[in-house]
């Protein structure tokens, strides 16, 4: 064969190879690409005692550690490792997936006069910061897993960024059974649950009105140490009694 021609034969046996190689990447890409979408729904209920409040708040994306910042639908199978489950993720990234849930909350509450994530469209008299600690189903508790939801969360007071109270909320639910749509329903039930208790909560502390500009802020609702609301949920070895999801 001359030169030129094993050139050529050079080139295009390059080419198939790559053309082979593409494919192959392909075929990895579909098959580990996630195949069920799921999400969580807002909370629409609330106590009729709930006050209405006059001011305007924006909602920020929670905080999260990276394997909870993530679109996964994340799993413990200790209290040490962290995973998740195959072929399937939520429709988001977890923290903004939670944070557009609790937005829509407010919303529902229909005792706020504004609320959103953008300070630019919403002038804000108050910001909410949350940090999403627990997101995931845990499976070190026996039976089936058990999902936990933990948000941490500050009211901050603007523009002078007063902190005006901080609080936890956990909540705890045990899916029906192992497998990925009930784990789906035991997470709604949980962050549903919180969603409720931080709406109320956002609602109670601060004042329905908006305060002049230099005002003192109201003393930190729940002292120093904040207020921690939690319910149902184990630690490793504990038997507590989680509520479980229902049809």
């Amino acid at each position: 064969m001359s030169d030129p021609d094993s050139r050529v034969a050079r080139r295009l046996g390059a080419t198939a190879a790559l053309v082979a190689l593409l494919g192959a990447c392909s075929l990895i890409d579909k098959a580990d690409a996630p195949v069920n979408l799921f999400t969580v729904t807002p909370k629409s209920t609330f106590d009729s005692g709930l006050p209405t409040v006059r001011w305007q708040l924006i909602v920020e994306t929670p905080s999260a550690a990276a394997n909870l910042n993530s679109g996964r639908i994340a799993l413990q199978m200790t209290p040490t490792s962290s995973d998740y489950y195959a072929q399937s993720a939520w429709i988001d990234r977890a923290p903004l997936m939670v944070q557009t849930r609790a937005i829509e909350s407010f919303e529902n509450s229909k005792r706020i006069f504004g609320v959103g994530r953008d300070p630019v469209a919403v002038r804000a008299n108050y910001i909410l910061q949350t940090e999403l600690r627990e997101f995931q189903a845990e499976y070190f508790h026996g039976g089936a897993p058990i999902v936990r939801v933990r948000l941490v969360s500050r009211l901050v007071r603007m523009p002078d960024r007063q902190i005006v109270g901080a609080a936890a909320f956990e909540r705890c639910w045990r899916a029906r059974a192992d497998k990925v749509p009930e784990v789906v329903k035991a997470f709604d039930e949980a962050l549903g649950s919180v969603l409720k208790r931080l709406v109320t909560w956002t609602l109670t502390a601060a004042p329905p009105y908006v305060l002049p500009e230099g005002a003192p802020s109201p003393a930190p609702r729940g002292g120093d140490a904040g207020i921690d609301n939690s319910a149902g949920c184990p630690k490793p070895g504990q038997a507590v009694d989680t509520p479980v999801v229902q049809d």
